[in-house]
């Protein structure tokens, strides 16, 4: 389920909050699902609680789980995860955009170039896929 990579310079506690992210919004981990333990997953990855409970602690802090006392920690709501997800992918889209569009990149060639990955996806206009 999480696999971490001791050559990334991100923290452990931020590479496994990121995995769960990822599954949580492309949906693997259904909503309500209870995570692992704080103790099992620990004790899996051979790593400290400690960086797992800082991990937990930051996805319900991003609203992506909640905790039940005594039970555990379980997937939120999935539209409020989505709307997140869209919200923080939109900023990074507009950041994205405006670094190109400051080194001279034209709207043009980013839109054709959307055009693109639309096409390879398989979503072009007419044929949209909307999840």
């Amino acid at each position: 389920m999480i696999v971490l990579d001791y050559r990334d310079r991100r923290p452990l506690y931020e590479q496994v909050t990121e995995r769960f992210k990822e599954l949580i919004v492309r949906e693997i981990l259904p909503q309500d699902a209870q995570l692992p333990s704080v103790r099992s997953l620990a004790s899996e990855l051979s790593i400290n609680p400690n960086t797992i409970q800082r991990a937990y602690a930051e996805l319900e802090r991003q609203g992506y789980i909640y905790s039940v006392k005594g039970k555990g920690s379980f997937v939120a709501e999935k539209s409020r995860i989505r709307l997140q997800a869209v919200g923080e992918w939109w900023e990074l889209f507009e950041d994205t955009a405006a670094q190109g569009l400051d080194m001279g990149i034209e709207q043009e060639e980013m839109t054709e170039r959307i055009g693109q990955l639309a096409r390879e996806r398989g979503q072009e206009k007419g044929g949209e896929s909307h999840d």
